[in-house]
């Protein structure tokens, strides 16, 4: 049987982990059936985690046409800012708007939800 164990196999539920107490050593326990399995060794898992692409919501010149709008750069506090509103929720959640700063030299990316 293995020690790395996540599900019941009798009935197939995320098995819990009770803690020690008293006598009693770490086990495994389902809280749907009777299923116990007492936790002999250590366990150790190592999981690497892999991190996802994020895709670019505009590409790079997207925004160069976009309109302007007084908006402060959190980044380098420049007073205007290229905007885009996109609806990326449900529809009746107000839209979201993606800024770019204007400045050359910071084109801070951020947004207002």
């Amino acid at each position: 049987m293995s020690l790395a164990m996540d599900f019941c196999p009798n009935c197939a539920n995320l098995l819990d982990i009770e803690a020690a107490s008293g006598n009693q050593k770490t086990r495994f326990t389902c809280l749907t059936c009777p299923y116990v399995y007492p936790i002999k060794t250590k366990i150790v898992r190592e999981i690497k985690l892999v991190r996802k692409e994020i895709e670019p919501i505009f590409e790079a010149d997207d925004m160069k046409y976009a309109p302007k709008t007084a908006a402060t750069c959190p980044k380098c506090h420049n007073g205007e800012a290229y905007f885009r509103q996109i609806q990326i929720r449900s529809a009746d959640e107000p839209m979201t708007t993606f800024y770019r700063c204007c400045n050359d030299n910071c084109r801070f990316d951020w947004r207002e939800d």
